[in-house]
């Protein structure tokens, strides 16, 4: 076994099921996806940490427990198709694409979104593509969704992320509420979410999911 793969297997045993994350699918997606393969070349060495990871432009690859515990309560099928939001350099988008029937990546950094590109291609994971695009604006084209995930702290979901999810699909996201981070799974019903708390967690909030404030004076 590489060393690598015991960091994984370590990763797993030390961060992911003691965080109450008992779904096979995850808990094997995260044993089988070389997490040190979807990091910058310089960070490989700390890429099992038990921390966010930064990547740059804003980018964050969440830390494990944080990431299984949110694959974990979206609740993945093996025919769902999955919107993928800032999933850096692919990560969480191989994960999920072990559970997953497909998933679509968007990614607004053009230089990130190639390297995720080639690297899921590295991996022999050809049931994605990575959309180079706004992320608050989604992927229209392949939609609807019957699961969405939202790699890194928001404020609100934008509009049209929330008119992309089919009716009875779900989103996971972390939404920042002043000083505390806090881990929702949506449901859309009637063409409405409803949200419910998951658990706590912590990341950057990322570029165009920030709740617009008005003009004071």
């Amino acid at each position: 076994m590489s060393d690598f793969a015991q960091r994984r297997t370590m990763m797993v045993d030390t961060q992911v099921r003691p965080n109450d994350v008992t779904s096979y699918p995850v808990i094997d997606a995260m044993l089988h996806v070389p997490r040190e393969q979807f990091v910058p070349d310089s960070r490989r060495d700390v890429a099992y940490a038990g921390e966010n990871l930064d990547l740059g432009a804003g980018r964050v690859l969440l830390e494990p427990r944080t990431l299984g515990k949110m694959m974990e309560v979206l609740d993945l099928q093996s025919d769902d198709l999955v919107l993928n939001v800032a999933g850096g350099y692919g990560y969480s988008v191989a994960v999920m694409a072990r559970i997953a029937e497909a998933v679509v990546a968007v990614e607004s950094d053009a230089v990130m979104a190639a390297e995720a590109q080639a690297r899921l291609a590295a991996q022999d994971i050809f049931n994605v593509v990575v959309v180079e695009g706004p992320l608050a604006d989604g992927c229209a084209s392949q939609a609807p969704y019957d699961a969405m995930l939202i790699e890194g702290a928001i404020e609100t979901l934008p509009e049209p992320l929330a008119d992309q999810l089919s009716d009875g699909g779900r989103v996971v996201a972390l939404f920042q509420e002043g000083n505390l981070g806090v881990v929702r799974i949506g449901r859309k019903v009637d063409g409405r979410i409803n949200w419910r708390f998951a658990f706590n967690a912590g990341a950057p909030i990322l570029p165009g999911f920030e709740t617009k404030r008005g003009f004071m004076l």
